[in-house]
């Protein structure tokens, strides 16, 4: 029987087998087995003979202190140190020296958690990466704004040079003019280069392939984040309602490394959403390799490419962090069939059971009007993955998974806070995967009326 086939004849009565491999796979492995602390996989970075962890760890989903469900504190630190601290200590322990932040992750927090947990060792054990997230228009994009957030960085993560410093979230030419060409900014990057407070200058990309190519010749960069995963390995990254961004990671991938610009690696996982997929998928991967966890061939496959200098990945509780950890110590690279198993049937797969491309990056958060955007997001991919889904009423399995998703979206974020709540403010907008934010939201609360009301 071919790969095909066997996705063809998976159907509900296996489904309940593999979620549940599903959920020790990723959860419990990492933890039964003994995580090596001497076999970290480091790439040379090429510019400047640094010597990177080929995991790194971002720091844009950090543990919080567990509050009243449904409570909402947009603008209180109520980041977990006491955990950030662990998990920091765990990470160096094991390998891992790049360290990725940012003034806006964490509701702003970031950054002053990120350095008073690395604070707390030798320098020399660790990389810093940073960034210029003045995208916040109209103050962010003024000079005094942006410098002000660039001595902030220093200062909170309590250092008196940054090794990578990004200009965040490239993505077009009328926005960079005005952040970084008109203000002045850039100059001062380059300026700030040459005198050592930045090791390194670079810039994260969110955009087309043409300005791709105009950004890459633009100046020498040190370096360049790309989003690169195998879901938009060869279509490129999917938008509300089925289009595409013109430049597929692939060509990314190709441009940069012909013009020899080290890459770095977001998104590696989508966000987490390539650690859960359909369990149709799931299947496949435990044929070709039972012990491999679900995340560890998404890491794989954004590693394996040798102008990768790193991957970074967001880890905000431990057992993801000793999963990824041994995924890397040492990094196995793809074979050629489980590259296809990726590139072909789960991605046809995925077509099929198309998710949400949320990466829980919350730069759509906090909504105003009390929304958990990126939870709802989350049940919606979590229920289509797993076969809850209520789409077809002549199946025999139509009322549990109706029952499943109503329940677990009232389990998973209060009523308050549901898509339902949405007024269509567009506060939430831009987004960096290009969701059509405020549409998806009509979209689930519409569907989830349709199933309240039946009778």
């Amino acid at each position: 029987m071919n790969r095909r086939d066997f996705i063809k004849i998976v159907g509900a009565g296996t489904a309940t087998v593999a979620l549940s491999s599903l959920t020790s796979c990723v959860d419990n492995q990492a933890g039964d087995l003994i995580i090596p602390t001497d076999k970290m996989t480091y790439r040379t970075d090429p510019r400047n003979g640094n010597r990177l962890s080929l995991l790194g760890f971002g720091m844009m989903r950090l543990p919080r202190i567990a509050r009243s469900r449904g409570e909402s504190l947009p603008d209180v630190n109520d980041l977990d140190q006491e955990a950030i601290n662990n998990l920091v200590d765990f990470a160096i322990e094991h390998g891992i020296n790049v360290f990725d932040t940012a003034p806006m992750y964490c509701k702003g927090f970031s950054e002053k958690a990120t350095g008073a947990a690395l604070s707390r060792h030798p320098r020399e054990k660790y990389f810093i990466s940073t960034k210029l997230s003045n995208s916040r228009p109209p103050s962010g994009w003024s000079k005094d704004e942006s410098l002000r957030m660039y001595y902030n960085s220093f200062e909170d993560l309590q250092v008196d040079y940054i090794d990578y410093y990004f200009l965040h979230n490239v993505g077009n030419m009328a926005a960079f003019n005005r952040r970084f060409i008109e203000n002045g900014m850039l100059d001062f990057l380059i300026k700030e280069k040459q005198d050592g407070r930045i090791k390194s200058l670079g810039w994260s990309f969110h955009g087309d392939g043409s300005f791709l190519e105009y950004m890459s010749s633009l100046y020498d960069w040190d370096f360049t984040m790309i989003n690169l995963n195998y879901l938009n390995w060869s279509r490129g990254t999917w938008r509300a309602g089925g289009g595409v961004t013109d430049i597929p990671s692939e060509q990314m991938y190709e441009i940069l490394a012909s013009k020899n610009i080290p890459i770095w690696i977001m998104g590696p996982l989508m966000g987490g959403g390539l650690s859960a997929v359909h369990y149709k998928a799931r299947e496949l991967m435990m044929q070709a390799n039972p012990t491999a966890s679900t995340a560890s061939w998404g890491f794989r496959f954004a590693a394996s490419s040798n102008n990768v200098v790193t991957v970074l990945s967001g880890m905000t509780f431990m057992d993801h962090l000793r999963d990824n950890v041994r995924t890397f110590s040492p990094l196995v690279p793809l074979s050629q069939t489980e590259r296809q198993i990726l590139l072909d049937d789960v991605n046809h797969i995925a077509m099929d059971f198309r998710n949400i491309n949320c990466t829980k990056c919350q730069y759509c958060m906090p909504c105003p009007y009390g929304l958990d955007i990126p939870e709802l997001f989350m049940h919606y991919n979590k229920c289509m993955n797993e076969g809850n889904y209520p789409i077809d009423k002549q199946s025999e399995d139509y009322k549990r998974a109706r029952r499943a998703f109503l329940i677990g979206m009232d389990r998973a974020v209060s009523p308050m806070r549901q898509a339902d709540k949405c007024i269509g403010c567009r506060l939430c907008l831009p987004c960096p995967q290009f969701i059509n934010i405020p549409g998806e939201l009509r979209r689930i609360a519409s569907f989830a009326d349709s199933l309240r009301m039946e009778v």
